[in-house]
């Protein structure tokens, strides 16, 4: 399948489809490294709310690198800084998960530049480079070499605007809108109208499809509705077991309510920190608030015409 000095096998699907493991699979199998495009897997202590893959350090100077991950205990805290330590899993090296800490900013641009610098890194040593993750503007500033302008935040604009407020209501309703519909996500909204306001030209009329770098190959996973939503429910299940409560009120209190942290596990857990629902009522929620964010990543993805869908059982079968 795969002949190009510039090849890159791409995976996407909702969450809890079980991309990890057929991305690890098909690392072993095709002499491949992975690339993570999860937009909360790059925060370092994010680790079971994330379902990050389960670390397993190659030599004893990696021990250090821990993280608690669905279906594995942890004997370190969540959190404990794991810099400069390569992040492997089953024996396949990952890239561009724990890169940032929680309160450090990480734009759609970043992740572009740094994935790019992965894959060709990847790609020189001979090996394929697989880019997997649910996060769909950050597979497709890589597959479609977006041109995103680069443009820094600005405090001031926006208190000026009001649109903090605007945000903070709107991911109170809706915490990953942000990485799944553009046009009725406020913060797009916000950095589009920053971006236009700063710069005096149009915010569409920058972000513009470049020539491709890279000869894409892109499989979707795809599962019926009711199968992926027992998957989710008990994914939910399994994080609180394997300490999500915990590696929330830690990432809490050292951060406080920062932008990482508004997200599907956090947001929930901390509304039961401070004391606003019980700790069952926030697991139902997380549940329910999954299953939509699921739904919209699928909505997102099958816009997409070059995605090629197969069903999960069957895929192994493909010859990659």
């Amino acid at each position: 399948m795969f002949t190009s000095s510039k090849q890159l096998l791409v995976i996407v699907g909702p969450t809890a489809s079980g991309k990890t493991a057929l991305s690890i699979k098909l690392a072993k199998k095709c002499n491949g490294e992975i690339i993570s495009a999860d937009s909360r897997q790059i925060y370092r202590g994010m680790d079971v709310g994330t379902a990050k893959p389960p670390f397993s350090p190659a030599s004893p100077s990696a021990s250090l690198r821990t993280g608690p991950r669905v279906g594995a205990k942890t004997s370190v805290p969540s959190g404990k800084s794991r810099v400069g330590t390569q992040y492997i899993s089953e024996g396949v090296p990952h890239h561009l998960i724990d890169i940032r800490n929680p309160n450090e900013d990480y734009t759609v641009a970043d992740y572009k530049r740094d994935a790019i610098r992965a894959i060709r890194k990847i790609l020189k040593k001979g090996k394929l480079p697989i880019l997997v993750g649910g996060t769909g503007l950050y597979v497709k500033s890589v597959v479609e070499n977006l041109g995103i302008p680069k443009v820094k935040e600005n405090p001031e604009l926006r208190r000026e605007l009001g649109l903090d407020a605007l945000f903070k209501k709107l991911v109170a309703l809706d915490p990953e809108a942000a990485y799944i519909v553009d046009h009725k996500n406020p913060r797009r909204v916000i950095r589009a109208l920053e971006v236009a306001l700063i710069t005096g030209k149009p915010f569409t009329a920058q972000r513009k499809k470049l020539k491709p770098l890279f000869d894409a190959e892109i499989i979707g996973i795809t599962l019926p509705n009711e199968k992926l939503k027992m998957k989710i429910e008990k994914r939910v299940d399994e994080m609180i077991k394997n300490g999500l409560v915990d590696e929330v009120k830690g990432l809490y209190a050292k951060y406080g309510r920062v932008k990482a942290l508004e997200a599907i596990s956090y947001l929930e857990i901390i509304d039961y920190l401070e004391g606003k629902s019980s700790l069952d009522e926030v697991i139902a929620q997380i549940k329910i608030n999954t299953w939509h964010y699921a739904k919209r990543q699928m909505t997102w993805f099958r816009k997409d015409k070059n995605i090629q869908w197969h069903k999960l059982e069957p895929i192994s079968k493909i010859d990659f």
